[in-house]
C-alpha cells in the first residue's frame, strides 16, 4: 500500500524554460477544447473552489500568449476575461457568511461555491485567490488586453482588495497561508494604482503582515512561524506560506520577508529527513502539495544553501491543479505563473551547518521536537514516528508506562562530527511518577547507512524497556509505501509489539490505515476541519519497538543500546560514566563543562 500524496521529490520535476513551454502548450491545449460559447474555463466537474478558476486558467493563457504568440490567445483571453468579469463577479452579500464586517457593502468577492448560501465559509480565501489571479492578468495585460477589460479587471482587483481588508475580518479561518496571500495580492495590486492610491495599498499590506501576521507568530522547535489553522505548521500548507513569502519579497523587496521566509526555510530543512518525507499539521497530516511548494523551496533554498527540493510533492499537481480526470483547474494558477517567473535555481546540496533539531547524514536523518525527542527517524530508507504507550508519545525509556521523554527544565545539545561520523548528543532533565528528577542522555551517532542511538539514566526500580519507534514508511522509488518493521537492532533484546486492542485508538502498523485517516478519526471534527495533530494525541497505544537494557552496563546506570539500519552482530560495551564502545566509533559523553553543558569526544574504529 502507497501513500496517495507522498510521492517523488519536487526538485526531480524538469525545470527548464522548455519544460514550462510544454506545460503552458498543454494548459493551452486543454483550454481551447473546453472554453465554452459564454467563454467559461471551468472544469465540468468542478463544484467547489470555483470562483476563480476560469480567471486563473486565462492568466495561463496570457502568460503563454507572452512565451509563444499563439494566435489563438487573444481571443480566447478577451472571451473568458468577459465571462469573469459577467458572471463570476458577486456583490450581494452571500446568505450565511459569518465573517462580514460590513453589510451589503457592494463590494466584490469570489465564492467557494457559486450557489447563494451554500458552502460560504470559503468565500474568504476565494476572494484572496481571485485578487491574485487579477493581479497577474494585470501583469499580463500589455499588447493583449483591451484597454476597456483592463480598466474593468484594476477596478476588480480594487474591489477585492477592499473586500477583504474592510468588509470582512481578517484572516477569519487563521490560515496563514491565505493571509500572506492577501497581503501579497495588495501589494501586486499597488503596482498598478496610481501613485496617490497606490501608497495607501501598500502600506496597508504591510501593516497587516507585521500587524496581523508576524506579530502573531508561533513558536516551534525554536522557529517563529506563521499560524496555520490553529497550529505553528502544517505539512500541506506550510511550504505554501513558504511560496507566498517568497513572492512577497520579490515583488516588495521588504527584508521581513525575507528573514520570515529564511526561518521557515531552516525550520522545514530541520524537520524534513534526507528521504523527504514528512507528516503534520493541524489540517493535513499526510497531504502534500505539489507545485504550490516548488517557487518557496526554491527560492528560499537558495537562500539558505539547503537542498529543500527533496521534499515529497503531490506529483499529480507537480505542475498545476488538476481535477481526478488529470485535467486543469486553475485555482492555483497564480502559483504555476511566478513558478515559470521565477529564475532561482535549485540548490541540491545538504546545508553543511549544524542544525538543533536535525541530525543528518548521507541516507540517515532524526528531526527533534521541541522538547528534542525525535518527531521522526530514517535510516536505511525506513521512517519511524514516535511510538504510543498508556495514552504517551515518544522515543525513550519507559517504566511502568511513564515515558521518560518530556524535560522538567533546560534540554542541552551537543553536535560532534569525527572520521565520518556525525553525532549528537541530547541531555534532558526528566520526572518520573515517583518526582524524583533524573537526567537522561541521548547518543545518536550515524556513518550515513546506520543510526546508533544509546540512551543511559540513573538506574530505576523495576524492568525499563526503551520504546524505540513506531515503523510506519519506506521509500520505494517515487513513492512512499506502508511498512510494519525496519531494519532494527538492540544490545538488549528486541520486540516488536501492537496493539492488544483493536479501535482507533489502538494504532496497529500492519493494519491498511494510515496515520493521516487514524489521525483524522481521533480528531473532533469532520475530516478536512479537524485537527489531526490534536486526535493522533489521543491515540493510546500503537506498533513499537521495545528494547531492553543492554548487558554489561555500569551498575548504576540503564544503558539502551539500538542501531537502525544495517550491520553485523551489533555488541557494543560500556563502561565509567559513560564511554561507549561499538562496531563503529567510540564515544565518551561528559563530564559536563564548567557552564554544565554536556561533552562529548567522538573517534571511528
Amino acid at each position: 500500500m502507497h501513500l496517495p500524496r507522498q510521492l517523488g521529490p519536487l526538485h526531480d520535476l524538469p525545470d527548464t524554460p522548455e519544460a514550462y513551454d510544454a506545460v503552458l502548450a498543454d494548459v493551452t491545449e486543454q483550454a481551447l477544447a473546453r472554453l465554452t460559447a459564454e467563454g467559461n474555463l471551468e472544469h465540468p466537474d468542478a463544484d467547489d473552489d470555483i470562483g476563480d478558476t476560469s480567471l486563473g486558467v486565462t492568466s495561463l493563457l496570457a502568460l503563454a500568449w507572452h512565451r509563444s504568440g499563439d494566435p489563438r490567445l487573444p481571443e480566447a483571453v478577451h472571451r473568458s476575461l468577459a465571462f469573469h468579469l459577467r458572471e463570476r463577479v458577486y456583490t450581494e452579500d452571500n446568505p450565511g457568511y459569518p465573517n462580514l464586517t460590513v453589510r451589503d457593502s457592494g463590494l466584490p468577492y469570489a465564492r467557494y461555491v457559486l450557489a447563494a448560501g451554500a458552502h460560504p465559509i470559503g468565500d474568504w480565501p476565494s476572494t484572496v485567490w481571485a485578487l491574485l489571479q487579477t493581479v497577474n492578468l494585470l501583469d499580463l495585460a500589455a499588447g493583449l488586453v483591451a484597454d476597456g477589460q483592463r480598466a474593468a479587471l484594476l477596478d476588480l482587483g480594487r474591489g477585492y482588495w477592499h473586500w477583504l481588508t474592510e468588509a470582512t475580518f481578517f484572516n477569519p479561518q487563521e490560515a496563514g497561508n491565505q493571509a500572506i496571500g492577501c497581503v501579497v495580492g495588495g501589494l501586486m495590486l499597488a503596482r498598478h494604482l496610481p501613485r496617490e492610491e497606490a501608497e495607501p495599498v501598500r502600506e496597508r499590506a504591510l501593516a497587516l503582515y507585521a500587524e496581523r501576521i508576524r506579530a502573531h507568530r508561533v513558536l516551534d522547535r525554536g522557529a517563529l512561524l506563521p499560524p496555520e489553522h490553529g497550529g505553528a505548521y502544517d505539512n500541506n500548507y506550510g511550504p505554501i506560506s513558504l511560496s507566498f513569502l517568497a513572492q512577497a519579497h520579490r515583488i516588495s523587496g521588504e527584508e521581513m520577508f525575507a528573514e520570515d521566509g529564511d526561518a521557515l526555510a531552516r525550520y522545514i530543512d530541520a524537520r524534513l529527513p534526507g528521504g523527504g518525507f514528512d507528516n503534520g499539521g493541524p489540517r493535513y497530516s499526510e497531504q502534500h502539495s505539489g507545485f504550490e511548494s516548488v517557487l518557496g523551496l526554491r527560492y528560499f533554498g537558495a537562500r539558505i544553501g539547503a537542498d529543500l527540493g527533496r521534499y515529497r510533492g503531490d506529483t499529480t499537481w507537480g505542475r498545476y491543479a488538476v481535477k481526478p480526470d488529470g485535467g486543469v483547474d486553475g485555482h492555483f494558477a497564480w502559483m504555476l505563473v511566478w513558478q515559470i517567473q521565477d529564475g532561482t535555481p535549485w540548490h541540491r546540496t545538504p546545508s553543511t551547518v549544524p542544525a538543533r533539531h536535525q541530525l543528518r547524514a548521507g541516507g540517515v536523518s532524526v528531526a527533534f521536537d521541541s522538547r528534542m525527542t525525535p518527531s521522526l527517524v530514517e535510516a536505511a530508507g525506513t521512517y519511524l514516528l514516535p511510538a504510543a504507550v498508556n495514552r504517551q508519545h515518544g522515543f525513550g525509556p519507559v517504566l511502568d508506562g511513564f515515558v521518560y521523554c518530556r524535560p522538567m527544565g533546560e534540554v542541552r545539545v551537543r553536535d560532534v562530527t569525527a572520521d565520518g561520523l556525525t553525532a549528537k548528543l541530547v541531555t534532558k532533565p526528566v520526572v518520573g511518577r515517583d518526582h524524583v528528577l533524573r537526567h537522561v542522555r541521548s547518543l545518536y551517532v550515524t556513518d550515513g547507512t546506520s543510526l546508533w542511538v544509546t540512551v543511559a539514566l540513573e538506574r530505576l526500580d523495576g524492568t525499563p524497556y526503551l520504546l524505540a519507534g513506531l515503523p510506519y514508511a519506506a521509500d520505494d522509488g517515487d513513492r512512499v509505501r506502508r511498512v510494519a518493521e525496519a531494519e532494527v537492532a538492540s544490545a538488549g533484546a528486541l520486540r516488536l509489539t501492537h496493539p492488544e486492542r483493536q479501535g482507533a485508538d489502538h494504532f496497529d502498523a500492519r493494519a491498511e490505515l494510515t496515520q493521516e485517516q487514524a489521525a483524522f478519526a481521533l480528531a473532533a471534527d469532520p475530516r478536512g476541519y479537524g485537527d489531526p495533530d490534536e486526535g493522533w494525541r489521543h491515540l493510546v497505544s500503537s506498533s513499537a519497538y521495545r528494547a531492553e537494557p543492554a548487558p554489561g552496563a555500569p551498575e548504576h546506570l540503564h544503558v539502551f543500546a539500538v542501531r537502525y539500519g544495517p550491520g553485523g552482530d551489533f555488541t557494543p560495551s560500556f563502561e565509567g560514566d559513560l564511554t561507549v564502545r561499538t562496531e563503529r566509533f567510540t564515544a565518551v559523553l561528559g563530564p559536563d563543562d564548567g557552564h554544565g553543558d554536556p561533552q562529548l569526544a567522538l573517534t571511528g574504529r
